[in-house]
């Protein structure tokens, strides 16, 4: 079986290798430190810094403030080295090194700006643009980043200078009604193939082609319904220009007005995943996973990204209803609607003793929530039959 092109792009970039595999006769000059007990250290831009071993040329440099453009490059992925926009200069290196892949070495000496690579990286934004020029995409379309469309307007790369027919192919024939898959956009950075496959572990995406032919594709080349595809929305959130967009959020596309991120935590399990609702007015329009969650870094499953349309359901309850004399429901105020409650909870109490009450507790609820309600139970009833419905 031949290796997977991300999984063989990554590795090539680990092993110091060039283009087609062939193993580059580069000798880093690097100048010996000494240790102090500060640990090792790298010339970075001619400042001396310190890097922890193991930690690549990127990650040091952005941990020190430096601003190194990239687009095929996700902190939660394996370094994959494909885009080439992260090269940086190295003494002794014969020719510019990506750094996302590139591993710190003691006394190492980097430049991370030049007009050498400053030129390399616009030349690499022209090309980008000469086969995908549709870079100004709606920004419900890219709700996690704007990376391509902003990488080009900082590199003034819409010169028009190379010109050629364009790579991708649209799916607009795709019936899934979450994730629209415009390939026309995409840059064959494989992000959201590694998504699916390191982080969610399903490996719906995949690569078929080679070269100027490359397209991002589904077993069988077909629907993501056919495939193995969850819908999490990871693929969405990880894409740098667009070609993978939120069918849910682009239906608001006209709605006017701002739009606002919100910090919240997902209702609909225990598990507390952070999310940031996009609002414009009061309208919902919809949902990001926080990148520093701390319990899901970015990931939500299917209802906690796309399931968010009965916030707004015209049938949603907005006040409380009591049942009337008639044995129709009627809308009250909420003491009225309290008052009615605790008096059948007496008179069920008082007939039946108090171990006839049963708690519920919404597994969509905050703990603050959960607690209250066992308390209600067990200090209001005295019975310990509370459950929670963690399941939904």
């Amino acid at each position: 079986m031949a290796p997977s092109p991300w999984r063989a792009g990554a590795r090539a970039g680990r092993m110091g290798l060039g283009p087609g595999g062939s193993r580059q006769q580069t000798r880093i000059r690097t100048i010996p430190m000494s240790t102090n007990g500060t640990g090792p250290t790298i010339v970075l831009d001619g400042e001396k810094v310190a890097y922890t071993p193991g930690e690549t040329v990127y990650e040091a440099a952005t941990r020190h403030g430096k601003d190194i453009p990239t687009l095929c490059y996700d902190p939660r992925l394996e370094p994959f080295g494909g885009c080439r926009l992260c090269v940086v200069e190295v003494e002794g290196a014969r020719a510019p090194v990506a750094s996302c892949t590139a591993q710190c070495q003691a006394g190492m000496e980097v430049r991370t700006r030049s007009a050498r690579v400053e030129v390399h990286r616009r030349t690499l934004m022209e090309m980008l643009v000469s086969e995908n020029r549709e870079v100004d995409v709606d920004e419900l379309t890219s709700l996690a980043s704007q990376e391509m469309t902003e990488l080009v307007d900082r590199y003034e790369a819409r010169t028009g200078r190379f010109q050629g027919r364009q790579s991708g192919a649209s799916r607009p024939d795709d019936p899934n009604p979450f994730i629209m898959r415009d390939y026309d956009n995409c840059i064959s950075c494989y992000r959201c193939v590694r998504v699916c496959a390191e982080q969610e572990g399903d490996y719906a995406i995949s690569v078929k082609g080679r070269g100027f032919d490359t397209q991002i594709t589904v077993e069988f080349d077909g629907h993501l319904k056919e495939s193995a595809c969850t819908f999490c929305g990871q693929c969405v959130q990880t894409c740098p220009t667009g070609a993978l967009g939120d069918l849910k959020a682009l239906a608001y596309r006209d709605v006017a007005g701002e739009t606002k991120k919100t910090r919240t935590v997902c209702p609909y399990c225990g598990v507390g995943c952070a999310v940031d609702l996009l609002t414009r007015g009061n309208t919902l329009i919809g949902v990001q996973p926080a990148m520093d969650g701390p319990a899901n870094k970015g990931a939500l499953c299917v209802k906690g990204q796309f399931a968010f349309d009965f916030v707004q359901h015209p049938d949603r309850l907005a006040h409380p209803l009591v049942r009337g004399e008639d044995g129709e429901l009627h809308q009250a105020g909420w003491d009225e609607a309290l008052d009615r409650a605790a008096e059948g909870f007496l008179r069920v109490r008082e007939r039946y003793g108090r171990h006839a009450v049963y708690g519920v507790a919404s597994g969509r609820a905050p703990h603050e929530a959960a607690y209250t309600m066992q308390k209600f139970i067990r200090g209001g009833f005295g019975t310990n039959h509370i459950d929670n419905c963690s399941r939904a």
